[in-house]
């Protein structure tokens, strides 16, 4: 079992940036996929960025370019670092883990929302 807690949401304007982290706890194996989605109101869950534990990292790309997915094992703690806001960023953003990864499986961010544990959730929200 895997608890997954989000934290670093807020409102913004567009343009602005904030820093998402999820900090991981349980039975976590060395190898994994793990990234965020996120879900706007009235809206599908969408995969927004990906990694595992090859290194390897994935991006929608409606975010590509102004997103960035890293990770800190030391602290088991996942972040997004999110800049140049626009309002249609504007969701509830979880972060998603499975553990343990068969290697040679690809991770990417659209599977992010399948994974098996995600945590409850940050809002972001980016006015005009």
């Amino acid at each position: 079992q895997v608890t997954l807690v989000e934290s670093g949401g807020g409102s913004v304007q567009a343009g602005g940036s904030l820093r998402l982290s999820c900090v991981a706890s349980g039975s976590i194996y060395s190898t994994y996929c793990a990234g965020w989605f996120r879900q706007a109101l009235g809206k599908e869950r969408k995969g927004v960025a990906a990694i595992d534990s090859d290194g390897s990292i994935s991006y929608h790309d409606s975010v590509k370019g102004r997103f960035t997915i890293s990770q800190d094992n030391a602290k088991n703690t996942l972040y997004l670092q999110m800049n140049s806001l626009k309002p249609e960023d504007t969701a509830m953003y979880f972060c998603a883990a499975a553990s343990p990864w068969a290697s040679g499986n690809v991770c990417p961010q659209n599977l992010v929302p399948h994974l098996n544990y995600f945590g409850h959730g940050t809002q972001v929200t980016v006015s005009s």
